[in-house]
């Protein structure tokens, strides 16, 4: 079973993430709205896996990526983005990225996706 902190600015896809991930067997330890939200929220938590949205307002995911990287080089982060975002996903990938999910969600690769990571 993993910690997992959840960001997204979308109450929808949190909510979604976490029905899939606790009814998987992992515990949501928080969740934020914003990539400094999520920072922060990192920082006083250190949960084993983040995901992270990338289109966020205040700091957006790569952004955050960033910052949680630079906190803990180990970080598991999976990235979670719309359809046709590719080039932000190549440079989440470059700054660190640990996997990357495309909305809308898929269980079972997400599951997958986590249970690899943890």
């Amino acid at each position: 079973m993993s910690r997992i902190l959840i960001v997204d600015d979308s109450r929808t896809s949190r909510k979604i993430l976490r029905n899939i991930l606790e009814t998987a067997g992992h515990e949501i330890v928080a969740e934020a709205m914003d990539g400094q939200d999520g920072i922060n929220k990192f920082k006083d938590i250190n949960p084993d896996i983040v995901t992270l949205d990338i289109t966020m307002p205040v700091m957006d995911g790569l952004e955050a990526l960033k910052n949680i990287k630079a906190e803990n080089p180990a970080a598991k982060v999976i990235m979670v983005t719309a359809a046709g975002q590719q080039n932000k996903m190549i440079d989440a990938i470059k700054l660190g990225a640990s996997e990357f999910v495309t909305k809308p969600f898929e269980p079972e690769e997400i599951v997958k996706m986590v249970n690899k990571l943890a």
